[in-house]
C-alpha cells in the first residue's frame, strides 16, 4: 500500500538473533526492508552480527513503548542487507557452536566449576562467542577464559542467565503438548508462588507443577485472576459449621459452581450446599443458633446448578456416534433375519400352520416318497390342481376341468397298500388337508382331480 506524500517511515528496525533476542536498530540509510530479510547490524563490542527483520513500521514504535524504550536510546544503526559473503560467513560460525560448546563444557569439568554452560552464540562475523551459563552462585571462571581463549582463538563473553531463560534459549514441548510458551512468545517472566496452585484447587505435586525449567509453570498465572474474582464470593472461615448431630467439616469447594461440600465425623457420606445455604448456617451459628443437621435442608439450588451442566453448544459429535450407529445397524439384520424365518415357518398364503405347530402324523414329509409312486416327470401339471385348502373350512366344488389328457391316467397305477399318497403339492400344500378315506381300489380316481367321466 502506498503511503502519503509527506508520510516519514519511522527510522527504528527490529532486528531478531539467536536464542529469541530482539534488538532495535537504527534505519539511517533509509533502506527499504521487509520481515525475514537478513541484515547486516552494528555490534556493541566492533564488528557486525547478522540477524533477521523481525518487524518494521509503526509496529515497531508499539513494541518500543511496550518496552519501556526510548528512541534517543537507540545508537546502533543497520550497516547494509547481508550479502553472499556475509551469509557464507555467518553459517561457517554457527557450525562451530555446537563443537564449541562441547569442549568449553569439558574445560569447566576439568576446572571442578559449578556451572552449566548451556548455549553459545557466535557473532556474524566469526569474531566473538557468548557462552551463556547457569550456576546457583557466583563462579570464579577466570581461569576458564584464559583456556578458551587459547582453545578458540576468538574473544570470549560469559553471561549469566535463569532456568526459566535457560529453558526459552534451548526450547521443547511442554506437558500441554504444545511448544514452551518462554520460546514461543512469553518474554517476561513474573513470579509464580505455590498461592496459585492453591487458589485453584491443584495438588501440590511438584513433578506436575515443575516445568522443564525446574521452577514452577508460568501457566499458574494464566487463570489466577480469574479464581481470584470467583473466590470473592466464597465466604471465608467456614471450615466448620455447628448442629446438633455434630460439626460438619468442610472437604471441598466448588468455586465457579458455588457448592461446598461437608461431612459429619465417622461418616463418608459428603454434603453438598451452595453459598447461601452455608453463609445462613454460619449466621446462625453466630447467633447462638445450632440447627438439626445439615442433610435435611433443601438442596433445589444444587439440584438447579447440575441440571444446568455443560451441554454441547458448538456442535461436537458424540464419542460414541460410531458404537450407536453399529448397534442400530446389527439390530436391523437381526429384526430382518428373525422375519425371514418366521415367513419360511409358515405357509406362502399367510394362513397355513404356525411355527409352532407340529405337523399332522399322517401327512408325509415332502423329501420322502411311499413304495410304487410314479416318477416326478408323470405328475399332473399344476394348471390341473385343484386350489389348496385354507386351514380347516370345507373344500369348495369345483367344475371339472375340460379335456384331460389320458395318458396320464394311464401311466399311473393304483398304489398298493394303504398308505397315504403323495399330493402334486409337495409336504407343505396337504399339510392342513382333512384325511380322505382310501380309494386306491377306484381306478377312475384321479390324485389331484376330482372324479369325472374320461373315455377308456
Amino acid at each position: 500500500m502506498d503511503m502519503p506524500t509527506n508520510y516519514k517511515p519511522f527510522p527504528v528496525i527490529e532486528v531478531k538473533f539467536k536464542g529469541s533476542r530482539k534488538e532495535f536498530f537504527l534505519n539511517n540509510d533509509n533502506i527499504y526492508l521487509e520481515a525475514g530479510d537478513l541484515v547486516a547490524v552494528e555490534a556493541t563490542t566492533g564488528g557486525y552480527d547478522i540477524g533477521h527483520v523481525s518487524i518494521t513500521g509503526e509496529l515497531v514504535r508499539m513494541q518500543m513503548t511496550k518496552r519501556h524504550v526510548k528512541e534517543a536510546d537507540v545508537v546502533k544503526k543497520i550497516y547494509r542487507r547481508a550479502t553472499v559473503a556475509d551469509v557464507d560467513k555467518w553459517k561457517m560460525a554457527k557450525d562451530l557452536e555446537w563443537e564449541t560448546m562441547h569442549k568449553s563444557r569439558k574445560l569447566a569439568l576439568d576446572l571442578k566449576l559449578n556451572m552449566k554452560l548451556s548455549d553459545v552464540d557466535y557473532q556474524g562475523d566469526k569474531t566473538k562467542a557468548t557462552f551463556y551459563y547457569t550456576a546457583e552462585g557466583r563462579v570464579d571462571f577466570r581461569e576458564l577464559i584464559k583456556k578458551m581463549a587459547e582453545t578458540f582463538r576468538i574473544r570470549i563473553e560469559m553471561r549469566q542467565i535463569g532456568m526459566r531463560q535457560e529453558a526459552s534459549r534451548l526450547g521443547g514441548i511442554g506437558s500441554c503438548g504444545r511448544e514452551l510458551c518462554c520460546s514461543t512468545w512469553l518474554t517476561d517472566f513474573k513470579t509464580v508462588s505455590t498461592s496459585a496452585a492453591r487458589y485453584q484447587n491443584l495438588s501440590l505435586n511438584t513433578l506436575k507443577l515443575a516445568g522443564q525449567c525446574g521452577k514452577l509453570k508460568c501457566c499458574l498465572n494464566y487463570e489466577l485472576d480469574t479464581y481470584m474474582d470467583a473466590l470473592k464470593h466464597i465466604p471465608d472461615n467456614v471450615n466448620v459449621l455447628k448442629t446438633e448431630k455434630g460439626d460438619a467439616r468442610l472437604q471441598k469447594t466448588d468455586i465457579f459452581k458455588k457448592i461446598m461440600w461437608f461431612s459429619y465425623p465417622r461418616e463418608e457420606a459428603w454434603i453438598p450446599m451452595p453459598i447461601a445455604k452455608v453463609k445462613e448456617v454460619q449466621q446462625q451459628n453466630r447467633e447462638g443458633i445450632i440447627p438439626a443437621d445439615l442433610g435435611e435442608m433443601e438442596m433445589e439450588e444444587v439440584e438447579t446448578v447440575k441440571a444446568l451442566d455443560y451441554e454441547n453448544v458448538v456442535g461436537q459429535d458424540s464419542l460414541t456416534r460410531l458404537d450407536d450407529r453399529n448397534r442400530t445397524k446389527n439390530q436391523k439384520k437381526n429384526n430382518n433375519n428373525n422375519n425371514k424365518n418366521r415367513n419360511q415357518q409358515q405357509k406362502p398364503g399367510g394362513e397355513g400352520r404356525p411355527a409352532n405347530q407340529p405337523r399332522p402324523q399322517s401327512a408325509a414329509p415332502a423329501t420322502e416318497r411311499p413304495a410304487g409312486a410314479p416318477p416326478e416327470g408323470n405328475r399332473p401339471p399344476k394348471g390341473n390342481r385343484p386350489p389348496q385348502n385354507q386351514g380347516n373350512r370345507p373344500q369348495q366344488q369345483h367344475a371339472p376341468q375340460q379335456g384331460p389328457k389320458p395318458q396320464q391316467q394311464g401311466n399311473r397305477p393304483p398304489q398298493e397298500g394303504g398308505g397315504s399318497k403323495p399330493e402334486g403339492g409337495g409336504g407343505n400344500n396337504r399339510r392342513n388337508r382333512p384325511n380322505r378315506p382310501n380309494n386306491n381300489n377306484n381306478p377312475n380316481r384321479n390324485n389331484n382331480n376330482p372324479p369325472q367321466d374320461t373315455p377308456q
